[in-house]
């Protein structure tokens, strides 16, 4: 009975799911582990909420840098809701299976979020560059309705190529196995179990990180260039120091986003392991998210301002 359970996983033809291995290899550690990202999860929602009301309740964060970070925490919220809810359900059920198309949406929805990610990453760098280098026209050049505009095409622009992409890649046929070592449906565990020749995949993939994420990574590298340059020429050492202190929450942020994820999709497919990859993506699609709430607002001395008047007023 289990050879014939081995031989349906590597079927070609009747390959309809997939099985996620995730954190299997340590099956003492399941409900610990279900503790430990339950608990994480719960990090994530409740910062990144706090954050979001903070920024429409207080007049003093109605500003398009609180604007750009509440979209961005709309966004790490959706973006950790693709795959850790059913992490947590795989760990706590031990029903590993997914089908082909809950993973193909899965998918899709995880490099839609992460294409946005990218984008509100570089438009909130183009922000800051605007406020510190042009302060006086920082009100024209940033109003409502260009920071709106920023905003939704952030979220839109990688819709279309995302779901080319996804489509694309689930058109392959899996022959090797259908048994994924990782927590969710991600490309290059995908793409290392199709068969034959998969150059071309492998290039469009590569293709479209340079698009969504070198490219960036080049302009915030760029913004921030010219930030520095303008800090260093500040007359007063407090005012440099608050110039930092903005920045540098961003900037944090983006080293531990796009390093992880760069190396992630930008390695050749001789390198990947199954470990590795399963720890740089614990970093872009969990770590960074719960640690963003935590930067931004200990960092951020109107946040903190923001945070204490809504606790006072509860407690009154």
């Amino acid at each position: 009975m289990k050879g014939q359970m081995q031989k349906a996983e590597v079927n070609v033809s009747t390959v309809t799911q997939f099985v996620l291995i995730g954190f299997s290899d340590l099956p003492n550690l399941q409900k610990f582990l279900f503790g430990v990202f339950s608990i994480i999860y719960l990090i994530i929602i409740i910062g990144n909420s706090l954050i979001i009301i903070l920024t429409r309740l207080d007049p003093a964060l109605q500003k398009p840098m609180y604007f750009f970070l509440a979209n961005f925490s709309l966004l790490e919220i959706s973006y950790v809701s693709v795959t850790l809810p059913r992490m947590l359900f795989n760990l706590w059920t031990q029903q590993r299976r997914i089908s082909l198309w809950e993973c193909a949406i899965q998918m899709c929805f995880f490099l839609m979020l992460g294409a946005t990610e990218c984008f509100l990453l570089a438009v909130m760098a183009y922000d800051r560059y605007v406020a510190i280098c042009n302060p006086l026209h920082d009100t024209l050049v940033m109003n409502e309705k260009t920071c709106t505009q920023l905003a939704v095409g952030s979220w839109v622009t990688g819709i279309p190529i995302q779901i080319g992409q996804t489509a694309q890649i689930f058109s392959l046929h899996f022959c090797h196995s259908n048994r994924i070592y990782h927590f969710f449906c991600d490309l290059p565990p995908i793409i290392k179990l199709a068969c034959g020749d998969t150059f071309v995949h492998e290039m469009s993939v590569y293709a479209v990180a340079m698009l969504f994420a070198v490219v960036p990574f080049m302009l915030i590298l760029f913004s921030y260039s010219k930030i520095i340059s303008t800090i260093l020429k500040l007359p007063t050492a407090s005012g440099r120091s608050k110039a930092f202190s903005t920045c540098s929450s961003h900037l944090l942020v983006v080293i531990l986003f796009f390093g992880s994820a760069t190396i992630t999709y930008l390695r050749l497919k001789c390198t990947h392991s199954a470990g590795l990859d399963k720890l740089l993506s614990l970093f872009y699609t969990i770590v960074t998210p719960m640690l963003n709430p935590m930067i931004y607002s200990l960092r951020n001395r109107d946040v903190i301002a923001a945070m204490r008047k809504l606790l006072f007023k509860k407690i009154v």
